[in-house]
């Protein structure tokens, strides 16, 4: 293998360099340099950003989206933000990638998101929670430059906040019912601590993607829901026989006390009447006694008798006492031959 002396190298750049001539090495370190200076003087800006211009490190102006000029690096500096897209942070999981047919791959090792997503509740149980913060960067200048990593400070509010707001409600209200209210009130105090700090941050949405016990105590948690769910059965039973009973009862009793009123409104309007009538009879009466007692006598008579089944005349010149054979309208025919034992008995009878 052969060898090289560093002496015999540097040797040898030395008669290239002298063969080449000064003149040649300038202009070729020149013309990279003007290369360079040129290259630095344009910039491109994509759709979704904004750039900062940064004269000798203050800001000095902003650029949309195309094709820009400034001066060379060194004098002035671009800083590119993403101002129309909307950002995401993910709190107890993280994103790992799309797969095939566009579902989204979770990162496999979750134990290093527990230190984030565990939280102790107001009833001083622990659950896991997992929520994401979607946002907006509406000021560049100030997302690059009031706050140093804006990016860490919105990750480390968001946790501060609903570390806070979970911490104030029990542990079922969060698991169950209370979610929307959770992100809502963590939305609104992060967007009112941001725009404080002048982050230049405008909040899209804040979610609570799932929100589990420990799997240390699901088994016992799954118990409870299941005596919840229990309670809450029989409570609804209960409450659905109460309206349909309720009800039913009032109906029966204002049926009864609607026929109760009607009773009483028919005693008095036929006590009224009786008394009216027997008024007015005993007006007649006093005007025509005997007529009177022989109308009364024929009407009570004419009442009395269709109810009887049988009928005896006595009279106080028979022995013994003399029926009265009451004749059917169908038997009338049949006992038109017969009808002198009826009226030889009639006969000896004597109407009172």
């Amino acid at each position: 293998m052969q060898t090289y002396d560093p002496e015999d190298v540097v040797e040898e750049l030395r008669r290239r360099v002298a063969a080449l001539g000064v003149r040649r090495i300038a202009a070729g370190v020149t013309a990279a340099l003007v290369l360079i200076f040129l290259w630095s003087m344009w910039f491109t800006v994509q759709p979704e950003e904004t750039a900062i211009v940064q004269r000798f490190g203050a800001v000095n102006r902003t650029a949309g989206p195309g094709l820009h000029f400034k001066f060379p690096d060194g004098i002035e500096k671009v800083r590119r933000v993403p101002t129309a897209r909307v950002l995401k942070e993910e709190f107890g999981f993280g994103t790992a990638g799309t797969g095939a047919g566009g579902r989204t791959q979770y990162a496999g090792d979750r134990k290093g998101f527990k230190e984030v997503s565990l939280m102790l509740t107001g009833d001083l149980n622990v659950i896991d929670v997992q929520w994401i913060v979607q946002y907006r960067i509406e000021d560049p200048a100030s997302y690059l430059f009031r706050v140093r990593e804006s990016r860490q400070t919105i990750r480390d509010i968001a946790e501060a906040v609903m570390r806070r707001v979970v911490g104030n409600r029990l542990g079922s209200d969060v698991l169950t019912v209370g979610r929307v209210a959770v992100s809502t009130e963590v939305k609104q105090e992060m967007q009112k601590i941001l725009t404080e700090y002048q982050t230049g941050v405008r909040l899209v949405t804040v979610e609570l993607q799932d929100v589990t016990p420990p799997d240390s105590v699901k088994p016992a948690f799954n118990e409870v829901n299941e005596a919840r769910q229990d309670r809450e059965r029989t409570i609804n039973q209960a409450q659905e026989q109460a309206n349909r009973e309720i009800p039913k009862a009032r109906g029966e009793a204002a049926r009864t006390i609607t026929e109760a009123e009607g009773y009483a409104v028919e005693r008095v309007n036929r006590a009224n009447g009786e008394a009216t009538r027997f008024r007015t009879v005993l007006g007649e009466y006093r005007r025509a006694p005997e007529v009177t007692r022989r109308r009364l006598y024929l009407e009570a008579i004419a009442q009395i008798l269709p109810e009887a089944s049988a009928l005896y005349i006595v009279d106080s010149d028979q022995k013994s006492l003399l029926p009265w054979l009451r004749l059917e309208p169908g038997q009338a025919s049949a006992a038109a031959g017969k009808g002198a034992a009826p009226a030889a008995g009639l006969k000896g009878g004597k109407q009172p």
